[in-house]
């Protein structure tokens, strides 16, 4: 049977077999190529060091940014909450006061009754949902006295806004649950990204988790230059506006009374912030080492945004819940001018604040699995730093 076939060069073989028929050949080149292509991938499906710290970051971001939105559903909730409690209290007292208007007229129809001045009836509207069709009968009405048309008057506008009161309260309970619908969303997206966070970590070898510290640590280092760097700078425009205003003084006693004297509010405007600033400030050294929870405001654990709300508070500012509108509760300052107190917003998306101290370095609470602390503003990049804002 093999003898027709065409004799086939005996040099070429693979690791020192004899090639096979072409199709054979081929078909082994395919399994070969197929073994490889699935064990290429088990290699590179492990993510780098540098991939599983860069996505463990998002993670931690996504799940800060998803924070602010249950801070702010929470507080929606919370003021929807009040608004339906104020409702229900409403209608209730109005229903009260519409069943004592109906007695009122009851007692006043059962009067006309037994003197005669009115048909038997008269008291029938009384039991009617809607007793407005039949005060509408002109006899009914001409028999009544000046006194009983202003009770009747007075039911009739209490019932319809106690009816326009219940429709109300009806919807807002409604919107209620959708809010509260909104929250649960918002509290299953952060617990979401925080666990794949730590599947990723957890999945780590000792060896790599010894090579993420020195990443950190080397960040941290780079970190701390340039809060060191921002520092100098600051200094050094701090003193030339010492020396601007030793000048100014000087030109102002040369020109005895003469001078204006617009010079003194900057110094008083900045002496009240300072002064709200330190309490601020304060606060927040007061709650280092306490542990980052999301949606905490303290007193005993904080997110980022409900520590700087809870210290600015402490000196008598309230700033809103949430990163995205503490942002636009102050003045936009430059990086370079900032000072003790501002705040610190990171992100395009605005997802961290932490309140300034000086030297380029802050007080904030950074993510789940840290505590309050001080750090440099620079701790994930200048390039992560948004805007600074001076809040009062």
């Amino acid at each position: 049977m093999a003898s027709h076939r065409k004799s086939r060069p005996t040099g070429t073989r693979v690791a020192g077999i004899r090639t096979p028929a072409l199709a054979t050949a081929a078909l082994t080149s395919v399994a070969l190529l197929s073994q490889s292509a699935n064990a290429a991938p088990e290699a590179d499906d492990k993510p780098s060091l540098e991939e599983v710290e860069k996505k463990v970051d998002d993670l931690y971001r996504q799940a800060e940014s998803a924070t602010d939105k249950y801070n702010a559903a929470k507080e929606k909730t919370a003021k929807q909450r009040k608004h339906v409690d104020t409702l229900l209290d409403d209608v209730a007292e109005r229903t009260q006061n519409l069943n004592e208007a109906r007695e009122e007229l009851g007692s006043f129809a059962s009067a006309q009754y037994r003197t005669g001045a009115a048909a038997p009836d008269t008291a029938t509207f009384l039991l009617a949902d809607t007793p407005q069709d039949y005060f509408d009968q002109t006899q009914l009405m001409d028999r009544m006295t000046g006194r009983q048309k202003v009770a009747v008057d007075d039911y009739v506008t209490q019932q319809s806004e106690t009816m326009k009161k219940r429709q109300e309260a009806t919807e807002s309970l409604e919107t209620l649950t959708d809010s509260q619908d909104g929250l649960r969303t918002a509290k299953a997206t952060v617990q979401r990204k925080l666990a794949a966070a730590r599947e990723l970590m957890s999945k780590l070898t000792a060896e790599e988790k010894a090579r993420l510290a020195a990443i950190e640590k080397e960040k941290r280092a780079e970190a701390a230059r340039k809060a060191d760097e921002l520092a100098r700078q600051q200094a050094a425009q701090q003193k030339a506006r010492d020396e601007a205003a030793q000048q100014q003084d000087s030109g102002s006693s040369s020109s005895g009374s003469s001078g204006s004297g617009s010079s003194t509010s900057t110094p008083s405007a900045d002496s009240s912030y300072a002064t709200k600033a330190d309490k601020a400030l304060a606060f927040a050294r007061a709650q280092i080492g306490k542990p980052y929870v999301w949606g905490a405001v303290g007193p005993g654990s904080y997110d980022c945004s409900g520590l700087t709300q809870a210290a600015w508070k402490a000196a008598g500012v309230t700033l809103p819940r949430t990163t995205y509108d503490q942002v636009n509760a102050g003045t936009t300052v430059p990086l370079s001018q900032a000072q003790p107190g501002d705040l610190v917003f990171f992100y395009d998306d605005v997802t961290h604040v932490g309140i300034y101290i000086g030297n380029g370095m802050m007080i904030h609470a950074p993510k789940p699995g840290t505590y309050v602390r001080e750090e440099s503003i620079f701790y994930d990049g200048e390039s992560a730093i948004h805007s600074v804002v001076r809040p009062a």
